[in-house]
């Protein structure tokens, strides 16, 4: 990768494909959230399920429920999360950190504002394949220090998962994946290189950026662009305010996906079977059995 035109790397450019605006919502318990992927507008993006820009403030937030068949990656942005798990995995994502949480066969949890607020972050769920559906959660865990970092040029990238700049992150990507978080300095570019057989998009965090070309017009906050064909994105600011947004790519799977709320498999039946474990507390959901998440006041 490089910020430079003509050592960029990058021989297909991507170009905006679709785009649309992030239309606000309420969600869990009188959480505010702007949906993009997981909405009407786009259904799933394979391998993404959901990207949700989320805002929370005490009592809202998201109570005790369950996953199976999935990822979900926690950034947060501002303010403080607190999650709490089944298996007594407990901890508060922090303003810059990021839990990456693979839920595989079975995690009943809860994730409410740490503080006052404004509590915001992103949710992303990644779809897992067939046979990685039922394995044993894990969880990977980042503290917003120990996230990589690149910078050059005026480009300023965390490395969420993936690789910029020549800087790679540790976090393992069971469901080949990139997450970078970049912030550009006005006047910077940047040529960012994805590999060619993924799906991948950018979501606007701040500040308005050019995407892909610079004939169209600039791209701003909440917006989802969903990108084409190719092996790289370069992306222009050409304002006189920093740009932030969020670049994410994967691997499809292409296979049959079959949702129910926060149950992803491949089949009617295995989710009817999801449903069942769920509620006679077996095959992953054993411990769901007599928990429930601690109120906040008395966790601290």
């Amino acid at each position: 990768m490089s910020t430079g035109h003509k050592t960029s790397g990058i021989s297909i450019p991507r170009l905006v494909a679709k785009r649309f605006l992030a239309q606000p919502q309420n969600e869990g318990e009188g959480a505010f959230i702007r949906r993009s992927i997981g909405s009407m507008e786009l259904r799933r993006f394979d391998p993404f399920l959901l990207l949700d820009d989320f805002s929370i403030t005490p009592p809202a937030g998201f109570p005790d429920h369950p996953h199976r068949g999935s990822e979900t990656v926690t950034y947060m942005l501002e303010g403080a999360v607190t999650h709490q798990d089944f298996a007594g995995h407990e901890g508060t994502i922090r303003t810059g950190d990021v839990q990456w949480m693979t839920a595989g066969r079975g995690v009943v949890h809860s994730e409410m504002p740490a503080g006052e607020g404004p509590n915001r972050g992103l949710q992303l769920w990644i779809n897992l394949s067939s046979k990685d559906k039922m394995i044993e959660p894990r969880y990977q865990e980042l503290l917003g220090q120990e996230i990589s970092r690149a910078e050059k040029d005026g480009v300023d990238v965390r490395v969420i998962a993936g690789e910029s700049i020549g800087i790679k992150s540790p976090v393992f990507t069971r469901t080949p994946a990139m997450f970078l978080d970049v912030i550009m300095k006005p006047g910077a570019e940047l040529h960012q290189s994805i590999p060619e057989s993924w799906n991948s998009f950018v979501y606007v965090l701040e500040g308005e950026g050019f995407f892909g070309s610079l004939k169209s017009s600039p791209d701003t906050a909440h917006h989802l662009l969903l990108l084409g064909l190719g092996d790289g994105l370069s992306v222009w600011n050409k304002s006189a305010e920093p740009l932030r947004f969020i670049l994410i790519g994967g691997q499809p799977l292409n296979e049959p996906v079959v949702q129910h709320g926060f149950f992803v498999m491949n089949s009617q039946a295995e989710i009817q079977k999801t449903f069942e474990d769920y509620r006679f507390h077996r095959n992953g959901f054993e411990k769901a059995r007599y928990w429930r998440s601690q109120p906040q006041s008395s966790k601290n």
